[in-house]
């Protein structure tokens, strides 16, 4: 009977796999998919977009290549370097002084120190449409149009950020570890820097990749901002040849190929750090 009840466990169990592997292919399938499609569909002329969906790449790649890099109503080149530094720039200071506070208010005990975490929790719900209307108007009371800086600055409070920062400190950063540093003589910013940091790796490996695409693909801020073409990032310049494709004066070729350029540096920035991406994980399965 023993034997029967073990089969039918092994059977179950089997299934089981069978299922999840059968659910996970179909998940990588959805996922993946958009991307295989824009690949094909950047290898294909405008006329043969027209036609509609094909799986079978085209012979147009180069053509919308050149067409993409060489467009007069875009500047490809300078619009990857203005996208790439912003975002290089709000991804760094927005994990690195996240977890300058969440190791504050971790750290530290002060009277306040409750009211302002749920403070900066209150502040994380606010969209940003609510308030940019007086952003806008400071920016340009203050002449910073076509300027980096109001798309940079405001990046170092980011209260989400802060929120994933904390909660990771809370379950990897213990206090022996401060307090040994301060018996040693340590003071409270190598402290940060040389031990916290170091522990917090895989969280910020994390935030770093969320942060660089967030504002990678942020349009609405920087459409109100960036009015000079030489200063536009890449989604203001893939918005504004979807404008003359519906005119009639841009073709769908080129517009995939911009897309699919904008796509790379994500990509790349990911496999940089995706080993320690997957580190976190681990890290919180384990503590979990």
């Amino acid at each position: 009977m023993s034997y029967y009840n073990a089969q039918s466990q092994r059977t179950q169990q089997n299934l089981a796999r069978v299922l999840s592997y059968i659910f996970l292919a179909f998940v990588t399938f959805i996922s993946l998919f958009p991307i295989v499609l824009l690949i094909i569909n950047s290898t294909r002329s405008g006329s043969q977009l027209q036609t509609g969906f094909s799986l079978l790449p085209g012979t147009s790649f180069g053509q919308n290549l050149k067409a993409a890099v060489g467009s007069a109503a875009i500047d490809l080149p300078h619009g990857l370097f203005n996208s790439f530094f912003i975002a290089g720039c709000v991804c760094l200071l927005t994990t690195y002084f996240s977890a300058m506070t969440a190791y504050g208010i971790h750290v530290y005990d002060f009277r306040l120190k409750k009211a302002a975490f749920n403070f900066i929790l209150i502040i994380m719900m606010i969209p940003t449409q609510i308030s940019a209307v007086g952003f806008i108007k400071l920016v340009y009371g203050l002449k910073l149009t076509n300027n980096f800086l109001p798309l940079i600055i405001p990046s170092v409070a980011a209260p989400a950020v802060f929120f994933y920062m904390k909660q990771y400190l809370e379950s990897s950063l213990p206090m022996d570890v401060i307090e040994a540093a301060r018996v040693d003589g340590s003071n409270e910013f190598a402290t940060f820097n040389g031990i916290a940091i170091p522990m917090m790796k895989p969280a910020i490996a994390v935030q770093l990749i969320f942060s660089f695409v967030a504002s990678w693909n942020n349009f609405f801020t920087p459409a109100l901002i960036l009015t000079d073409a030489q200063k536009q990032t890449l989604p203001i310049m893939i918005s504004k040849l979807k404008t003359m494709q519906l005119s009639g004066n841009s073709d769908l070729g080129q517009i995939y190929m911009v897309i699919l350029i904008s796509i790379i540096p994500v990509v790349i920035v990911y496999f940089f750090i995706s080993k320690n991406i997957v580190e976190g994980v681990a890290l919180g399965a384990v503590k979990g």
